[in-house]
């Protein structure tokens, strides 16, 4: 059957989401005269690492809202109480040194070139509308994409397959003629695979890398192999073709 869309996650496949959030939080705690708590900027890096991964998984998991996760990691990292407005003021002025770091990666402008006249496109992300539909303008890309849809507006996160089913309801398009890609192997790969999409596990060697591939997703390193990767899947017995 032939692959007519592709439906795409935001951060770190798109967007390099780790490096500008390093980026940027090192110039935040420098800014807040943070870095001397710590015996390098490594090690409050790999902290703020490991408190994000823990609340945006309470997210995921619908234990707590958008904008609770956001100060949760704020008041966690900093190991103090704080009013959700002295959370609020304090994450906003990380995000200012965090968007200053904003990039795509380079293979993701000509895979979408190359890509436009044969297949339609979408983004799919555990994150808020607010957050992707700004980020994606801003990153000069919003208009690649039919719809954006977000988790924390649909009410359902990756990887249920009812996020998944959500994108291919959007596009009018049944699994079987939709590729997702993304770049956590569980959360993107197995949950879109489980929903019966065409899944691809973009893998550029980041946290993710040492894990063992799940079941069911298409490993690549780069985004350049997404055409022909589409053009010769054949899970339904005969190769997909640009259509």
């Amino acid at each position: 059957m032939v692959i007519r869309a592709v439906v795409w996650d935001v951060d770190d496949t798109l967007f390099d989401y780790t490096t500008a959030d390093r980026e940027g939080m090192r110039a935040h705690l420098a800014a807040e005269g943070l870095l001397a708590g710590y015996s390098s900027a490594e090690e409050a890096l790999l902290r703020w690492r490991e408190v994000t991964e823990h609340q945006w998984a309470r997210f995921a998991a619908g234990e707590v809202d958008f904008e609770t996760q956001r100060r949760d990691r704020t008041r966690v990292f900093l190991g103090r109480e704080m009013s959700d407005t002295e959370a609020d003021a304090w994450f906003r002025r990380y995000v200012t040194h965090y968007e200053s770091a904003w990039s795509l990666f380079p293979d993701v402008l000509p895979v979408l070139d190359a890509l436009a006249a044969s297949h339609r496109h979408a983004v799919l992300s555990n994150s808020s509308l607010h957050v992707q539909d700004r980020k994606l303008r801003l990153l000069g890309v919003h208009d690649r994409f039919e719809t954006i849809l977000c988790a924390a507006e649909l009410g359902v996160s990756k990887p249920e397959a009812g996020a998944f089913l959500a994108a291919c309801d959007a596009l009018e398009l049944p699994p079987a003629q939709v590729a997702y890609v993304g770049d956590h192997p569980e959360i993107d790969g197995r949950g879109a695979a489980d929903a019966g999409l065409l899944s691809v596990w973009i893998d550029r060697g980041g946290a993710y890398a040492t894990l063992d591939p799940p079941e069911g997703p298409r490993r690549i390193a780069s985004l350049a192999e997404l055409p022909s990767l589409l053009r010769a899947d054949t899970r339904f017995g005969a190769p997909s073709t640009f259509g």
